[in-house]
């Protein structure tokens, strides 16, 4: 395998759900490569342990997923955004992927939960900054609307993030959720310094029972990769591109085999 075609790839931790994530660090520093964190396996190993053996390993960590859900409002979930901040500066990365919440008022309804979102951020936004870590808000597919996230579109991200320093709040661009917009190359255009996370998954039909867990792997669906890479690299995105597949079929498979062909149909389908 061509090793440059790899040099901007990442393993985000979430297509190997559970494989060790002490393991998959190893695996990454073997190949190198970068990964994709999630808090809950870190908080399993330790925040401190993890930590160390990414930076002894000098495994890049691309981003930690996740913070967020800021609409049901309160101390608490911004009391527990403020600690995924903290987390991810000691991790070393500068990225914390914000999943923005669902509609928990329904009275308020979606206008309403958005503007919570906004609320919340303008609250963040300045720790963040003090910590070195961007808000990067991810929109999700529409139907996650209601129960995951209120931020539908590439578009609504950016208007979300537009008040704030590009460096502190940003927005990811995640092939699977947003695939399907019209406009969602002349977003990304518009993103052009704002882009914090490239992530690539497939949409593969008919869906999976469990719509949540219906991610497929690269090149067994229908997105055209390499126009959202040549999209962002245009909007000045040169940074890791992380592979994110939330599948059963996939995470039944020993972890070592999926990331030897997530790499090859990175290789093929991405690069």
């Amino acid at each position: 395998m061509n090793r440059f075609s790899l040099n901007r790839f990442s393993l985000n931790h979430a297509t190997t759900k559970f494989w060790d994530q002490t393991e998959a660090i190893e695996a990454c520093a073997r190949v190198g490569i970068g990964i994709g964190l999630w808090r809950e396996p870190v908080a399993d190993k330790g925040l401190a342990a993890t930590a160390k053996q990414v930076r002894d390993a000098g495994v890049a960590v691309t981003s930690l997923c996740r913070g967020g859900f800021l609409t049901g409002g309160g101390t608490e979930a911004l009391a527990d955004n403020r600690r995924a901040i903290d987390e991810a500066a000691a991790l070393g990365t500068s990225e914390l992927v914000m999943v923005c919440g669902g509609i928990v008022d329904w009275a308020a309804g979606l206008d309403g939960a958005r503007a919570r979102v906004a609320e919340a951020l303008a609250e963040l936004a300045p720790y963040a900054k003090q910590c070195g870590v961007r808000l990067a808000i991810e929109p999700l597919h529409p139907m996650f609307a209601s129960d995951r996230c209120v931020v539908s579109t590439l578009d609504q991200a950016i208007e979300l993030a537009s008040p704030f320093e590009p460096d502190v709040v940003g927005v990811v661009v995640d092939t699977y959720h947003i695939w399907w917009d019209p406009t969602v190359f002349a977003a990304i255009e518009r993103a052009a310094g704002r882009i914090a996370a490239f992530q690539v998954a497939d949409w593969i039909t008919p869906l999976p029972a469990g719509v949540l867990t219906g991610r497929g792997q690269l090149g067994d669906g229908c997105v055209d990769f390499r126009r959202f890479r040549m999209a962002v690299e245009a909007a000045g995105y040169t940074g890791p591109i992380e592979v994110e597949l939330f599948n059963d079929e996939i995470w039944a498979r020993p972890g070592p085999q999926v990331l030897a062909e997530t790499m090859q149909r990175y290789r093929d389908h991405v690069a």
